[in-house]
């Protein structure tokens, strides 16, 4: 089973519109998991039509519309994996253990919120992963976003995806 995990999209206030490679990678998904701050609904309702299948929460800059589309904290089991999805999970310092009493009953907890790609395992095994944002990359050298892979009951190749920048750099002119 193929995974997309993406979140904070924030559109159209940060970009105009989502990268081509992270629609092409949605395209390619069994399951898309989109962990809050849309900020507006038409890119609920295009990932809700392209994805094979979304799961989804609201964030905080999500208005009355979004929220009364999408749960706070979504769960579903794929793979054989308990999987969670939140959008913010409160500072850096203590979040495994944080997380892991919130949700004991998870093996993986998708999250979004600080636009920084987090990969980390609590002491008792919960997995916590946050994509970073492919529209905003706030203080990142890059946008990003993860795909991942579930197999017999195990999550696999997870891995990071740095998006190019949407203007690129040009070189200074004599």
């Amino acid at each position: 089973m193929r995974l997309l995990l993406t979140s904070d999209t924030h559109l159209p206030k940060r970009a105009k519109r989502l990268p081509d490679e992270l629609l092409a990678a949605v395209d390619a998904a069994d399951v898309v998991l989109h962990a809050g701050d849309w900020v507006d609904a038409a890119t609920l309702d295009l990932l809700e039509a392209r994805a094979a299948r979304l799961l989804a929460v609201y964030g905080n800059n999500d208005g009355p519309e979004l929220r009364a589309r999408l749960p706070e904290v979504a769960r579903a089991r794929l793979g054989g994996l308990r999987f969670g999805i939140v959008h913010e999970t409160g500072p850096a310092q203590g979040r495994e253990r944080r997380c892991e009493e919130r949700f004991p009953d998870l093996d993986v907890l998708v999250f979004g919120h600080s636009h920084i790609p987090w990969d980390s395992t609590a002491p008792g095994g919960l997995r916590l992963l946050n994509p970073g944002s492919p529209t905003d990359r706030r203080r990142q050298p890059h946008c990003t976003y993860l795909t991942a892979v579930v197999t017999g009951g195990r999550l696999t190749d997870v891995r990071l995806h740095r998006l190019p920048p949407r203007h690129p750099v040009r070189p200074a002119t004599p």
